[in-house]
C-alpha cells in the first residue's frame, strides 16, 4: 500500500528542524530580540545573545531552557563582531541561523536632530546589519544556513519625524535583497522580516507622539493592533524553521505587498494633515531616542567618544 503525499511529506520533514543547531541574535537584551532567543531556544537551538547591555543580556540568557552564550558587542564595531563570531563557533559551534535584529529609533524633526545621533541610527540599523552578515557569512556558508534581516513596515512608507529610522529600515531591506542573490549559490538563504506595531519599549508613549498616533488612527482596525513580542517571536521562529524568504508579523501583512506603491502617498496624506493641524506642537517637540535599549546604546556611544580638548 502506497503512502499518501501528506504522509510522505510528514516522514521527510523533521519534527523539530532547528533542534541542535546554533542561532545568533543581535539586539537580544530586550524586546523582540529577547523574545526570539527564548522561542528559538524552546525550538531546540543553542543560542548566542549579542547586545550592548551585559546585565540584561545575562538575565535573558539565564531564563532560556537550553544552552546559550552571552556576548557584549556593538554591531557597529567590526572587530568586536569578528571576535563574537569566533567566540560563538568555539563555544556553541558554527551558526546555522543569524538574526540581524539590533536596532534603535529616534523621533523628531530632521533639522533639530543631532547629526551624530541621526548617523548612529543608520550605523546600527543598516551598517550594523551588513557587518553582522559579514562576520558570520563564513559560518553560514559552512552550515548552508539562514540569515534573517529584521526590517519593518517603515520600509513601506516613510513617516515624517522618523527619517533616520525609515531610511535605515528601507536600506536594510535593500541590502538583504541584494545579499540574497549573492549567497544563494552557496546554499545560504536570506530572509526579511517585516514587523508592524510591536509592543516593545520603543512604542512606550506612542499615543503622545502626534505623527505615529495619527498613522495608527488612520489605519484599519486590525492594522492598529499592537502585537506582543512573544507572539512576534513565534511568527519569526516559524519562518526561520522554513527558511522563509519573507516573514510577516502579523502574517496578514503579506497581502499588503502588492499595494506598496500606494503606501508612501497614504502615509504622506495622513501625516501632512496631522502636521498642519498641530504645526507648532509637533515641530517644537523634542528629539527623542525611543526605548530604554536605544537610550542605553546612545549613552554608551557618547561615553565612548573622546572628550573634546579643554578651551585655552
Amino acid at each position: 500500500m502506497r503512502d499518501s503525499p501528506d504522509a510522505r511529506r510528514t516522514r521527510r520533514a523533521p519534527a523539530r528542524p532547528l533542534e541542535g543547531r546554533v542561532a545568533v541574535v543581535t539586539g537580544a537584551a530586550r524586546g523582540v530580540g529577547k523574545a526570539l532567543t527564548r522561542s528559538l531556544s524552546e525550538a531546540g537551538m543553542r543560542v548566542a545573545l549579542l547586545g550592548r547591555e551585559r546585565a540584561t543580556l545575562r538575565e535573558a540568557a539565564e531564563s532560556l531552557p537550553g544552552p546559550s552564550l552571552c556576548i557584549e558587542c556593538d554591531v557597529t564595531d567590526r572587530a568586536a563582531l569578528a571576535d563574537a563570531a569566533r567566540s560563538v563557533e568555539a563555544g556553541l559551534g558554527p551558526a546555522s541561523v543569524v538574526v540581524a535584529n539590533a536596532g534603535i529609533a529616534v523621533s523628531g524633526p530632521f533639522d533639530r536632530t543631532d547629526a551624530e545621533l541621526w548617523q548612529r541610527v543608520i550605523d546600527v540599523n543598516l551598517t550594523g546589519s551588513a557587518d553582522t552578515a559579514r562576520a558570520f557569512l563564513p559560518q553560514l556558508t559552512l552550515t548552508r544556513g539562514y540569515f534573517l534581516q529584521i526590517a519593518s513596515t517603515a520600509a513601506f512608507g516613510a513617516a515624517p519625524m522618523m527619517s533616520a529610522y525609515c531610511a535605515s529600515k528601507a536600506g536594510a531591506e535593500s541590502f538583504a535583497l541584494a545579499l540574497r542573490g549573492e549567497v544563494e549559490p552557496d546554499g545560504v538563504r536570506v530572509g526579511i522580516a517585516y514587523l508592524h506595531w510591536t509592543g516593545t519599549d520603543m512604542l512606550t508613549g506612542i499615543d503622545d507622539h502626534p505623527v505615529l498616533e495619527a498613522l495608527r488612527r488612520n489605519q484599519p482596525g486590525p492594522a492598529r493592533r499592537i502585537h506582543p513580542p512573544a507572539l512576534v517571536a513565534q511568527w519569526l521562529t516559524r519562518g526561520v524553521a522554513h527558511r522563509a524568504p519573507q516573514i510577516y508579523a502579523p502574517p496578514w501583512l503579506r497581502w499588503c505587498q502588492p499595494l506598496r506603491p500606494l503606501f508612501p502617498a497614504l502615509v504622506a496624506r495622513a501625516t501632512r494633515r496631522e502636521l498642519r493641524a498641530h504645526p507648532g506642537e509637533e515641530m517644537s517637540s523634542p528629539v527623542q531616542v525611543l526605548g530604554a535599549g536605544g537610550r542605553a546604546d546612545w549613552d554608551s556611544f557618547r561615553a565612548s567618544r573622546p572628550s573634546p580638548p579643554p578651551d585655552r
